[in-house]
């Protein structure tokens, strides 16, 4: 039997090659998945493992959101018994400009300004200058290598650097250093110490101490510092670094689940692919298989044969797979590096894990799919299947739709259930009525394909006349195969739906948002990380017609036990916002706040009531509710004047959010903005955007995150794409006898391939129509439960709807090109014949 086998494998090498291919696109993902998080793990432990060397103890702030910690603590570390040497660390995000004034680009990569301490001064020793030598007095810095090519700057060249917390700073490169590590976009600009700390801090903190020890353990050392500074962090310099690896390992681990969760997606859906090509080859060899029985072959050799077909195919597949994937993890970090998203490069980390893995998962899911076809195949007796009418395609499917219809309605339940709640206690119905749902799909889909793909060609294929009835029929004849065809592709569309409806609520959340709470005519905004610079609000209220320019911050604070976010504004509410008061007034005093809704109703506020608040590094101050406004994203949870703002929050080192500028009555607009542009130019970063555009900004951010979802689902889809091919080639062969007698009775070419072309359109639109329907009840109910976080439009993106139904028609006459010309190309009389 392992003999009839191979050979049966070695005679149908398209077959074989269809087959794999489902398999290999399935683990190329999963391995590609693990070699290329495995290579960015690997690259930045090379670059964390140099991380805090020398440093015996780091001292930091027991809450990341503080000031820091105190300069005063400086001396108190110093005066400790065993501490050689206390290296204070200022730093802070900048952007970087070349000798044409435009700012360096990093992809992404970190750009940072820190102070340089001399060997004298500093635990650990500077960073070696290849060129050049370290800044010495206020206006020269020192750039790191990656920074000099970027910026084609070198010894001695003058130019700016953009500090967001400080404004526009003019220097000198005196030297360029090498950190000794590959860091892809980083860039670095060191200060000297005492110019440093006027940029990056308030004057009274910094951001953490290292220390080194002088003949003490660094454990003592640590116990220590923590002795005399219990209200701070304290680590020794290997708990630092291991603790750095653990947050990268973290992040990555969040990438590495993104794209496996991808990965299993189109494994499952070539499960369905692989269990359908296999269900075909045993029903087409069913007189095979009998034969063998009759000759003295038992039922569990002949289920073992097909198994064992499958494991042949599983571990070729996933063999293929894992070489797809290393090339996939090289391609995908190609394209990156492309776009210069700054990631450090390294050679490709392949271990043993990512082959046992791939491996088994491909050889899993290709034998799990084949037992159902191999059990079926090995239970039918040999005098029965060697009949030429058996068919086992009139398998009853009532058991089968009696439990996937009490599913679907236990599904929808949840569905609708969860759907009216929000955040958590609704995501755990929600997720299980999707769940129910999809299983109850695939478990009606055979009956449900009759009354729809009959539908569907009674009007789709009218105008092919009895060559479009044949289509019809053929499409419905075997209602299993139709359905296990169909639902790949269902569950590719099925998600791109859900994603679609999640992208078009979002914007139109965005947009309502905007519309609702925005009352300035233009927006003065910078990228995410950086926000916009000090002094770029100042610029603006210097234009003519601006009546109002009002820079906005981000204010955390804790009220009452709660964090709490929300803005401050340092002008009047009224001219450049509308925050919906339901009471008070937007007027803000000195210690004036406004609350959400939601917020006062959960401390049962109202105006005139007391709010205690307390930043991030003890401060505290009260306010006074001067409003109660609707709840609003755009907004928080509170708006506080800018007074309470500077008392709570380390106003000197964060920047704007934005800047609300509102025109005089009368203003032109046009040239306002030009003036606006003219006026922030030195600030380089800085956009000046009017609402529509404001709100195309958030649509795009939104749009780049589609595109990326988009582009993995687009896999699955492609699966689908392939398993439709499949589907149909097979079916060709199994076709093979009446196709020759078609043929013999006069049909043409012509006919036979449109017959094809046509049942394959029908197909693919019954998959789709379903995985639409599908797609968009789920997106109605994520979008439900998710209002609360600000989607509180549902959109369905129509436009899109119709290009894939469109578009799937399309994808099943093009899968049918192949299949349709290998059936019209049969020859009648050795068909007619063919036993």
């Amino acid at each position: 039997m392992r003999k009839v086998s191979l050979r049966n494998l070695a005679a149908h090498k398209v077959r074989l090659a269809l087959t794999v291919l489902s398999v290999v696109l399935g683990t190329a993902f999963v391995s590609g998945s693990f070699v290329f998080t495995d290579t960015l793990q690997k690259t930045f432990d090379s670059i964390f493992a140099t991380a805090a060397q020398g440093v015996d103890v780091r001292v930091s702030p027991a809450d990341d959101s503080s000031r820091g910690v105190p300069v005063a603590d400086i001396d108190t570390v110093s005066a400790i018994s065993g501490v050689r040497a206390v290296a204070p660390s200022v730093s802070g995000q900048i952007v970087l400009l070349d000798e044409g004034g435009s700012a360096v680009q990093t992809g992404g990569a970190p750009s940072m300004g820190e102070s340089y301490l001399p060997p004298g001064q500093a635990v650990d020793p500077p960073d070696p200058y290849t060129q050049g030598s370290p800044p010495a007095e206020p206006g020269q810095v020192g750039i790191n290598t990656g920074a000099a090519e970027r910026a084609g700057l070198g010894v001695g060249d003058r130019t700016r650097v953009l500090v967001p917390s400080h404004g526009i700073v003019d220097v000198t490169v005196t030297g360029v250093y090498d950190p000794g590590t590959e860091t892809g976009g980083y860039i670095g600009v060191t200060f000297t110490d005492a110019q440093a700390r006027e940029l990056f801090t308030d004057g009274a903190h910094v951001a953490y101490l290292d220390v080194a020890g002088d003949g003490v353990a660094a454990q003592e050392l640590r116990d220590r510092i923590a002795s005399a500074l219990p209200d701070t962090k304290v680590q020794t310099g290997d708990e630092v670094r291991e603790e750095t690896k653990q947050e990268v390992s973290q992040a990555l681990e969040f990438v590495n689940y993104f794209l496996l969760a991808f990965g299993a997606i189109a494994l499952l859906v070539g499960t369905f692919i692989i269990y359908n090509t296999f269900a075909m080859i045993v029903a087409q060899r069913l007189r095979e298989l009998a034969l063998l029985r009759a000759v003295g072959a038992s039922r569990g050799q002949v289920g073992r044969s097909v198994v064992l077909e499958a494991l042949v195919v599983g571990v070729l597949g996933s063999i293929v797979g894992i070489a797809a994937g290393i090339g996939l993890a090289y391609g995908l970090r190609s394209l990156l590096n492309s776009f210069d998203v700054g990631l450090p490069s390294g050679p490709l980390q392949i271990t043993p894990r990512t082959f046992v893995v791939a491996l088994l998962v491909g050889v899993l899911v290709t034998v799990v799919s084949a037992y159902a076809p191999a059990r079926r195949a090995s239970r039918v007796p040999p005098v029965a299947a060697m009949r030429a009418e058996f068919s086992s395609s009139g398998e009853s499917l009532r058991g089968r739709t009696v439990v996937g219809s009490v599913l679907g309605v236990a599904g929808i339940v949840a569905l609708v259930v969860g759907a009216q709640g929000t955040g958590k206690p609704a995501a755990a119905p929600v997720g299980a009525g999707a769940f129910a749902l999809v299983v109850a799909v695939l478990l009606v889909a055979p009956a449900l394909s009759r009354p729809v793909v009959g539908a569907l060609g009674a009007v789709a294929t009218r105008p092919f006349g009895a060559v479009g009835k044949m289509a019809r029929t053929n499409a419905v004849r075997n209602p299993r195969r139709t359905a296990a065809t169909a639902f790949a592709l269902t569950l590719g569309l099925m998600l791109v739906s859900v994603i679609g409806v999640f992208g078009s609520s979002a914007k139109a959340s965005v947009d309502s948002l905007v519309d609702v709470g925005l009352r300035a005519d233009y927006v003065l905004t910078g990228p995410n990380a950086i926000g916009v610079p000090r002094g770029a609000a100042d610029a603006a209220r210097g234009v003519a017609g601006v009546d109002q320019a009002v820079a906005m911050h981000p204010v955390s604070v804790d009220v009452e036990g709660e964090s709490q976010n929300g803005i401050s504004l340092d002008g009047p509410v009224s001219g450049v916002l509308d925050p919906k008061l339901v009471s008070g007034s937007d007027q803000l005093p000195d210690d004036g706040v406004l609350v959400s809704q939601t917020l006062a109703g959960e401390h049962s506020w109202q105006v005139g009531s007391p709010v205690p608040m307390t930043g991030a590094d003890g401060t505290q101050a009260q306010g006074t509710v001067t409003g109660v406004f609707e709840d609003s994203q755009l907004l928080g949870g509170l708006i506080t004047s800018d007074a309470l703002y500077r008392t709570l929050m380390p106003a000197a080192t964060i920047p704007d959010i934005a800047v609300l500028v509102q025109a005089q009555p009368g203003a032109d607009l046009d040239t306002m903005r030009g003036d606006l542009e003219r006026a922030t130019e030195r600030f380089v970063v800085v956009q000046v955007q009017d609402r529509e555009q404001f709100k195309g900004t958030q649509a795009q951010q939104i749009d780049t995150l589609l595109a990326i979802l988009y582009g993995l689902l687009a896999l699955a889809v492609v699966i689908a794409i392939l398993g439709i091919v499949n589907t149909l080639a097979l079916s060709v062969v199994e076709r093979r006898r009446e196709i020759g007698m078609l043929r013999a009775v006069g049909m043409q070419r012509a006919q036979v391939r449109r017959a094809i072309y046509l049942e394959s359109m029908l197909i693919a639109v019954f998959g789709a129509v379903v995985g639409v329907v599908l797609g968009v009840a789920f997106g109605w109910a994520f979008v439900s439960a998710l209002r609360d976080e600000g989607l509180e439009s549902f959109v369905v993106p129509w436009g899109q709807v119709i290009g894939m139904l469109i578009g799937s028609a399309v994808v099943g006459v093009l899968a049918a090109l192949w299949p349709a010309v290998r059936a019209a190309r049969t020859k009648p009389l050795e068909a007619v014949v063919d036993l």
